[in-house]
């Protein structure tokens, strides 16, 4: 598939901008950019203290960048012993079917919601305003959450992100999503399940002006025997560094020879071949 970059940003994300005021600028870390602005090192020297905002509140306003010491990147078990997810009987068999009878949803350019998007390798702008946070990611997708007082309603719409509720605590910023949908969904890079019965909260904080953290709380009753946490850090990114326009579906020729499943997952949680073979030697005429 080819991939189609300009410096410009989306038709939504201009919608969300344009409804902005007052936001403050953030001041920017010396981190460096990894292989295709995925993953950044560490800053050097201490760090200043997180900014906030004219209400009191941490600023999370910024770019985004995932660290090298997130591993498994992409792997909600990552905190877990042994890499092991909690998998009820049906949870387990969602899991099969997913990894043996589904292709990436993302791949084919369906949202990939939460919890997915917190355990992606892939950079995100949180836009923060008094009573909305807009999170912009890579891929051309945005959640909008309010932060005034909203509560869930009865029956919400199932979607990707689910319906998102967000409070202060302190000084953290806390998610609750409940009303997800349960088919066409990942639940993070590996293809575990999720069901429509899942509730996220998620609890985001800045602890210093070079980083921000979040703990994401996972239940589900259906496919998991017990609530677990997921959480990890992301860096600052340098000035200029931003997200670009991204056409998931333009030129998409490689669509109908995508397989199932995410790939060989190592022992580790790491996607890949443990041992892969080496290439075949070029023909004689393209030495």
């Amino acid at each position: 598939m080819r991939i189609h970059f300009i410096t410009s940003i989306t038709p939504a994300a201009a919608l969300i901008l344009l409804s902005w005021t007052g936001i403050p600028a953030a001041g920017q870390s010396t981190a460096q950019a990894g292989p295709g602005g995925r993953q950044a090192a560490g800053t050097s020297g201490p760090s200043k203290p997180a900014p906030r905002t004219p209400d009191g509140h941490p600023d999370l306003n910024g770019y985004w960048k995932g660290t090298r010491d997130t591993v498994p990147v992409g792997n909600i078990a990552k905190d877990l012993p042994g890499l092991k997810l909690p998998l009820t009987p049906a949870g387990e068999a969602a899991w099969k079917h997913n990894v043996t009878a589904t292709i990436d949803p993302e791949s084919i350019c369906i949202l990939g919601g939460i919890p997915r998007h917190n355990a992606s390798g892939l950079a995100f702008r949180i836009l923060q305003a008094p009573t909305r946070v807009a999170f912009l990611y890579a891929y051309s997708y945005y959640r909008l959450i309010p932060v005034d007082g909203s509560k869930h309603t009865e029956d919400p719409d199932p979607s990707f992100f689910g319906e998102e509720i967000g409070k202060w605590d302190g000084d953290a910023l806390v998610i609750d999503s409940v009303g997800f949908k349960e088919t066409q969904v990942w639940a993070d890079e590996n293809g575990s399940p999720h069901s429509d019965a899942l509730h996220v909260v998620e609890r985001w904080t800045r602890p210093d002006a070079d980083h921000i953290h979040v703990e994401t709380l996972i239940e589900d009753p259906k496919f998991y025997t017990t609530s677990f946490k997921y959480s990890r850090t992301w860096v600052l990114g340098r000035p200029g560094e931003d997200l670009h326009e991204f056409a998931c579906s333009e030129n998409n020729i490689d669509r109908d020879h995508l397989g199932f499943g995410p790939g060989p997952i190592r022992p580790d949680g790491t996607r890949g071949y443990l041992d892969p073979a080496p290439l075949p030697p070029l023909p004689a005429a393209q030495k």
